[in-house]
């Protein structure tokens, strides 16, 4: 396997985990923001992961930043009670 599709197979899932991660928060009574971040940060550091190979920097900026804000609320997350 190539490193290119593998970069588009790592890519394209990190991108569904962020899709599903959004479904969720609209359709679910109350939002597990523990899941919604986390799904949320590993989907844009797969897709941070993908970019190194096709890179493109607009949407390298989006996901740098989208990665710290999902981290930030998963660590806000975490410290509150379950």
């Amino acid at each position: 396997m190539s490193i290119g599709l593998l970069a588009n197979i790592i890519g394209m899932i990190g991108s569904g985990l962020m899709m599903f991660a959004y479904a969720y928060s609209n359709v679910a009574k109350a939002i597990n923001f523990r899941l919604f971040n986390l799904l949320n940060l590993v989907g844009a550091l797969m897709l941070i992961a993908s970019l190194t190979v096709h890179f493109n920097m607009a949407s390298m900026a989006l996901e740098i930043v989208w990665a710290f804000s999902a981290r930030f609320g998963l660590v806000r997350a975490l410290r509150r009670p379950a």
